[in-house]
């Protein structure tokens, strides 16, 4: 009989949801992380027992009592990864434990290289406003909640589809989104074309209906599931917007047009217009399942995002700050395209730090391309990750080609001397790695200026 839910890596985003999960469940819940986080200090917050070193005398005895649940993200030599393996443990990835769990459930997915976060965390809060109610595991902290788990006794399951190593592969929706299709993980598929196999896949394993960005290559020789398309304002979309338009605090309404009708005067709750785009996937899925639609445009008006997710930390007229999770450079484009929307006209200060040596390496003249589009450049060191160094791939690959106006390249330890020293009018911090250690300090220094 199982009692105890291990987990090597348990301070991930999708590992901790799930972690949270069974511990809600009733189950004794533990783990190891290399390092301590807000995220792993919530988990023993909340009666989960973690540690910070690779040390066997953590994991539960009883091998028949105990699950071991693991991100690929753990080195394989991980000295309790490999005992647990030595000792007959049942041990499954993190992407294998979220297809058990939605299996047996209605299964609402969303996919994508880029947006799916926000759109899951969206297409969540519908569901709950709703009163359709559902559970949710979400790769961000959705602010409306302050978590990225939601449980119900609802049959009904919103999954973060990840196509980091076919994770979502495991999954069987009844009805799935696909946001984008772009280059990405590289160092898992090689090439754009294997990014491409994987996400097709995904969609033959679809059991009702695919929701796909309008121009993606998924067509009815990819899936047997009915295909929708949805777009930002293309009207040959199935789901699109019209009459978009900015009020002057940066908030957008439009009139969602879908094919059963038009649902007008939506106010997204978050800014940019990029949320527009994400608004009207998550809107998609839901008029797809079945939600009523005012139910719909109250719960996007009301939706307050996801932390790291375009979030608005400081604004005032004098000064605004805004973080951002975006580690690819068509998110880092969309990103700046929104802040130039929001604040025309202002100068734009970013703040970089790549993620990955490999998509450093892979995506050099993007990143470049794309952070040319701000008025100063300051770009950090390369997060390592999960990853060794390779030789030649530092962040200066990137800084040489960078035509913004302004640009230095420093060490994340001086950054909050350079800021100091900033005349900071519109600030933007971008990354998927440590960088949003500085999110409290860069909001208080901002504060306490005069």
């Amino acid at each position: 009989m199982l009692r105890n839910v291990y987990f090597i890596g348990i301070g991930g985003i999708g590992m901790s949801a799930i972690a949270r999960y069974y511990k809600a469940k009733g189950f004794v819940v533990g783990g190891y992380d290399r390092t301590p986080s807000d995220l792993t200090h919530e988990l023993e917050s909340e009666g989960i027992l973690v540690h910070y070193t690779d040390d066997i005398s953590y994991i539960p005895s009883s091998v028949e009592e105990t699950l071991v649940v693991y991100t690929p993200a753990i080195p394989a030599d991980l000295g309790e990864l490999v005992y647990v393996r030595e000792k007959g443990y049942r041990v499954i990835k993190r992407s294998r434990m979220l297809g058990e769990i939605a299996d047996g459930q209605k299964c609402l997915a969303v996919s994508g290289t880029h947006g799916k976060t926000t759109t899951s965390t969206l297409l969540a809060h519908i569901l709950t406003e709703s009163g359709e109610g559902c559970s949710a595991f979400l790769g961000g902290i959705s602010k409306n909640y302050n978590t990225n788990l939601l449980i119900s006794e609802t049959p009904t399951i919103v999954a973060e589809a990840d196509e980091f190593d076919r994770s979502f592969l495991q999954l069987f929706p009844e009805i799935a989104v696909i946001t984008a299709m772009d280059a990405d993980h590289l160092d898992i598929y090689g090439d754009i074309a294997h990014v491409h196999e994987a996400f097709k896949a995904f969609a033959s394993q679809v059991r009702k209906v695919v929701i796909t960005k309008y121009g993606l290559p998924i067509g009815p020789e990819d899936t047997k599931a009915k295909i929708l398309r949805y777009a930002y304002d293309d009207l040959r979309a199935d789901f699109h917007g019209e009459n978009i338009r900015l009020d002057n605090c940066g908030y957008l309404t439009f009139d969602l047009v879908h094919p059963k009708g038009r649902l007008s005067d939506v106010r997204c709750g978050v800014p940019g217009w990029v949320n527009v785009e994400n608004s009207i996937a998550a809107a998609a899925i839901a008029l797809t399942y079945g939600v009523a639609p005012s139910a719909i445009r109250e719960a996007i008006g009301t939706f307050t995002g996801v932390k790291r997710r375009f979030d608005i930390h400081y604004n005032v007229p004098a000064c605004a700050y805004i973080d951002d999770y975006a580690h690819h450079p068509n998110e880092i484009s969309a990103a700046i395209s929104s802040m130039r929307n929001i604040f025309p006209g202002r100068k734009l200060t970013a703040v970089f730090q790549p993620h990955l040596y490999t998509r450093t390496r892979d995506f050099a003249e993007e990143f470049a391309k794309a952070l040319s589009g701000v008025d100063k450049l300051i770009l950090l060191d390369i997060y390592p990750a999960r990853e060794e160094p390779i030789p030649g791939v530092t962040s200066d690959i990137i800084f040489k080609d960078v035509t913004a106006p302004e640009k230095m390249l420093i060490r994340k330890e001086e950054l909050m001397e350079v800021l100091e020293k900033e005349d900071i009018d519109t600030l933007i911090t971008f990354g998927a790695g440590n960088i949003d250690r500085f999110i409290g300090p860069i909001t208080e220094m901002l504060k306490n200026r005069k």
